[in-house]
């Protein structure tokens, strides 16, 4: 048999001379050797004529080197050798061509193993050896190779697998890699030889694939074994061809060998399947902060995709060059379940890299702060409390009996399953107090986001909330469930401020003492301000705003920590989730970014005071101020609109209708927004703790902050509880609920930490009284969780109710759904008293809609209007009813007299039917205008609405962490 070497080399130089070392070194016998080079900028061509000529026959005959333009793809520089040396006389049967890259280095017995594998197996065409990886020379790179379904290169090793000779055994495959090919070079002539379209990715299936169709068997012989830099694939080295987009032209190789070869029969499947997935893999590659990649994903699959013609010319020739009916070679594609294995590894590795991400986050400050550096996984791993221990010594014991043998995990699981019991009463639809019902469908929500003007009362451009966004997502994702939106925003509030309440206090008790805090003073901690919402009185007033900041503010302190994080890169991301966390809170109560942005200019003042090198160093004050910064970016389809339409007043309010805070300073003291909260004793005790708390000298300090950040709340709420908001329809205060919540978690902070330093330093020693105090001490903080969730147990909400009543007939309800010029004008009131009206529209006003019409200016045509109706009824008037879309009005029970005969007599206005005996009803007997309230949505508000998009988008891959492991090349000494 005759071998032909062919090697293509560009700006190999590094590699050349091992790689021709091998080549020469080989046992067997190479006849002939052709170097392809595709203008190498290094001295590549004078390295292969130094090291081959002396030691082959004569360079005319054995040796051939040529050198070609840059760009030269593979597939062509190959097709150029195999003309630089024709077919030896004694028969093309008999000649093999070995393909060699010049970071690939043969073993000495590489092609003597290939070559004997070929006499065992004559049906063979191509073989292929062992690649491993160069320079480490013992991890596995390929044992053969096929493709998912997904397009994905499968060798089916694990990752950084070892060759512990697992894979040794002689087998039939799709393809093998080109660096070591060896290919009989009739069947490589016969298949119109590599494609050219696959430039220098992909080349090696696309050809083992298009040899299985066309009846030939491809063998991988790992008794062979090449070493393979994959200089290319890792980007070590850049080539005219691979650019700085290596994922590009990998994935666009993937996507067109697939389609180029699958059966007419799937390719339509194959087609679809392939271009939503890429899709989903853009997704993929932007949560774990991959943006290079997924913008190379995007571009492979339109650059495929977009071109269909090329898809189908490649079948063809394919179809072409085929003699026969195409071999079934679905035995050697990859499993269909497989690519679905890959799926779950990725959410798995995201997962693990959360997980790890925020355990490790503790550590690294505690050693940054102690100026030491970081411990290896064996000391992390060994260190730890007795807690620790004993957790670590039941691992082997199933879960079950670990979680009973855990009285912490028991009690955080109780403590859950009560708080869903208490809180039972927002199972279903809720109403009152500070929430209106949820529209019937989510796309109501979505049209209040989208929307210009809001076809509410006779339309206004004041926005929607900012929070209707995510309550959007959030029913989309509950598959247009909108009330369980609400539900579930009161039911897990509580427990999920208790769990970041727990990652909260677990790091700064790391932050102030390495040994961390113990873990039943977390328990303490978290519970008790996980009650805050309910205890406060937000809860049962319905006020999900509140609620909402209270379960959002323990993650948004513990992303900010992340600030002074020793990493740099840890540090903005830690902005930008500090900034999504700050974005979604404001979203609800917008007071949130106001007091974000007043602490941040604190913080960054004192510190150009104390040190003011912290103010040069962009790396310390940007990502503060970024994750300030970019709120207003988040939230801007609502901000903007909110300043130039006048209805700024909204910055100090909080999602739902307006409520009447009765906070004194009795109550900031004790955290009480109404009467309605929890005994004030409760706060009572708690204050005092944290008082108590300024009497331990070791952790002073930071108790001492807890309490400037407490302070700087109750002169913030102070000075608005002073504040009256002149609404266009109500006079009122802002809402103080957010202050309410700060000082609460405040308190909580610093009892945590003086309660950890009294219990570290008191032991027996001390004397009978110091002990006794703690005791005391311990049992009234103890009362404080328990007697809120006792309280909140065994005392229903007076206010929350499970349906709404209404004075509008249900006829009336549903005509008013057929569109917006079905509106019913409600008027209550007496001409004694004074005339109230609304205008209900569609399903009434629901969640989203309380705000806008809170801060919507008033219609003072519309209010002459019913002034008129309701003193001297004309035609007229009934006619300008109709042309503002109101089909019916309603006089609510107690009708007054007076009004209703006056109504009755009115021409244009017929007697309807009222369920009410004592309210009474008449229809506009005029044409109703459709147009009345229709709005077209503007440019710029598309702009904001896109710019929000694009916001949302850019800071969730900037605060995803990385899970991609990128192989390190390693020096060989």
């Amino acid at each position: 048999m005759t071998v032909t070497a062919l090697l293509v080399s560009h700006d190999g130089a590094r590699w050349l001379p091992a790689v021709l070392a091998g080549l020469i070194g080989q046992t067997h016998p190479i006849d002939r050797v052709v170097v392809v080079d595709t203008t190498s900028r290094d001295d590549s061509v004078a390295v292969v004529r130094d090291a081959l000529a002396p030691a082959g026959p004569d360079s005319s005959d054995g040796l051939v080197v040529e050198v070609v333009p840059g760009s030269t793809s593979y597939p062509a520089a190959v097709r150029r050798g195999l003309e630089l040396a024709p077919a030896v006389p004694i028969g093309a049967e008999d000649e093999w061509v070995w393909l060699l890259h010049d970071d690939s280095n043969p073993d000495p017995t590489a092609l003597a193993e290939l070559l004997a594998a070929a006499e065992a197996s004559p049906d063979a065409a191509i073989l292929g050896p062992k690649l491993r990886e160069w320079p480490s020379l013992r991890r596995l790179l390929e044992v053969g190779l096929t493709i998912t379904g997904t397009g994905r290169r499968e060798t089916g090793l694990e990752r950084g697998e070892y060759d512990q000779g697992q894979h040794d055994e002689v087998r039939e495959v799709l393809a093998v890699n080109t660096a070591g090919m060896l290919v009989r070079r009739r069947v490589l002539e016969s298949l119109g030889g590599l494609d050219e379209d696959l430039p220098i990715f992909g080349n090696d299936i696309d050809f083992g694939w298009r040899a299985a169709l066309a009846g030939h068997r491809t063998y991988v012989v790992p008794q062979a074994v090449v070493f393979h830099a994959e200089a290319a694939h890792r980007g070590i080295r850049r080539t005219p061809l691979t650019g700085r987009h290596t994922h590009y032209q990998e994935r666009r190789a993937a996507l067109l060998t697939l389609l180029a070869n699958v059966s007419g029969r799937s390719f339509p499947w194959h087609f679809v399947r392939l271009f939503f997935g890429s899709l989903l893999r853009v997704l993929g590659f932007f949560a774990v902060r991959s943006v290079g990649e997924a913008f190379d994903e995007l571009a492979a699959v339109l650059s495929v995709h977009g071109r269909p013609r090329q898809v189908l010319a490649a079948r063809r020739e394919r179809a072409r060059r085929r003699e026969g009916e195409p071999v079934d070679v679905r035995r050697l594609l990859a499993p269909a379940w497989l690519p679905y294995r890959h799926g779950l590894d990725f959410v798995t590795d995201l997962a693990s890299a959360l997980t790890g991400q925020a355990a490790d986050v503790a550590e690294r400050r505690r050693v940054a702060r102690a100026g030491g550096t970081a411990p290896t996984a064996a000391q992390q791993q060994r260190r730890g409390s007795a807690e620790d221990d004993e957790e670590a010594y039941l691992t082997d014991s199933g879960f079950v009996a670990r979680f009973f043998t855990n009285p912490v995990a028991v009690v955080l699981v109780l403590f859950g399953i009560l708080a869903l019991l208490a809180a039972r009463e927002a199972f279903g639809s809720i109403v009152g107090g500070a929430l209106s019902p949820v529209p019937s469908a989510v796309g109501d929500w979505w049209s209040l986001h989208t929307a210009t003007s809001l076809p509410l009362g006779t339309g206004t451009d004041v926005p929607a909330p900012a929070y209707v966004l995510p309550f959007a997502v959030a029913a989309w994702v509950m598959l247009g469930h909108t009330g369980a939106v609400v539900s579930a925003l009161m039911l897990l509030a509580v427990p999920f401020a208790a769990w970041g309440a727990w990652r909260l206090l677990t790091v700064v008790g790391h932050l102030v003492d390495p040994r961390g805090l113990p873990r039943w003073l977390v328990v303490w901690g978290a519970l008790t301000y996980a009650l805050v919402p309910v205890t406060s009185g937000a809860w049962a007033e319905g006020r999900f705003g509140t609620v909402a900041v209270a379960a959002l503010l323990p993650w948004a302190a513990h992303a900010a920590l992340g600030f002074v994080d020793p990493d740099r890169d840890r540090r903005w991301r830690a902005a930008w989730r500090t900034a999504l966390l700050l974005a979604l809170g404001a979203a609800f109560v917008p007071g949130l970014w106001l007091f974000a942005l007043l602490a941040t200019a604190v913080v960054l003042g004192a510190a150009a005071v104390i040190s003011p090198r912290l103010l040069r160093e962009r790396d310390s004050w940007g990502p503060p101020v970024v994750a300030v910064a970019a709120t207003p970016l988040l939230l801007a389809p609502w901000l903007v609109p909110l300043l130039t339409t006048g209805s700024a007043s909204g910055l100090l309010l909080e999602a739902g209708r307006l409520t009447v805070d009765q906070v004194t300073f009795g109550g900031l003291l004790t955290g009480r927004l109404n009467d309605i909260g929890a005994p004030g004793w409760l706060g009572a005790v708690l204050g005092a703790l944290a008082l108590a708390a300024l009497v331990p000298r070791r952790t002073r300090v930071p108790v001492v902050i807890c309490w400037i950040v407490a302070l700087a709340a109750a002169v913030v709420s102070g000075v608005l509880s002073h504040l009256s908001l002149d609404l266009p329809s109500v006079t009122t205060r802002p809402s103080l609920g957010l202050f309410v919540v700060i000082l609460q978690g405040t308190s909580i902070v610093a009892a945590v930490l003086g309660a950890d330093a009294y219990l570290r330093r008191l032991d027996e020693h001390h004397p009978w009284w110091q002990r006794g105090l703690a005791t005391a001490l311990a049992v009234a903080a103890a009362v404080v969780p328990l007697g809120g969730l006792g309280w909140w147990l065994t005392t229903p909400s007076n206010t929350l109710e499970r349906d709404a009543g209404s004075a509008v007939p249900v006829y009336m309800q549903q005509s008013s759904l057929l569109g917006q010029e079905h509106g019913v004008l409600v008027v209550g009131g007496s001409v004694e008293d004074g005339i109230t009206y609304r205008i209900r529209r569609d399903d009434g006003t629901t969640v989203g809609e309380d705000e806008v019409l809170t801060l919507a200016d008033e219609d003072t045509a519309l209010t002459d209007d019913v002034r008129t109706l309701v003193s001297s009824p004309t035609p007229a008037v009934v006619a300008d009813l109709g042309a503002r879309g109101v089909e019916y009005v309603v006089l609510t029970a107690p009708a007054d007299g007076r009004i209703s005969s006056l109504l009755d007599a009115t021409g244009g206005l017929d007697q309807a039917s009222a369920e009410d005996r004592s309210t009474r009803a008449w229809r506009v007997d005029r044409p109703l205008d459709p147009s009345a309230l229709g709005g077209s949505r503007s440019w710029w508000r598309t702009g904001l609405l896109v710019l929000q998009g694009l916001a949302i988008l850019a800071a969730l891959v900037l605060a995803a962490p990385t899970v991609r492991q990128r192989r390190q090349e390693q020096v060989d000494d």
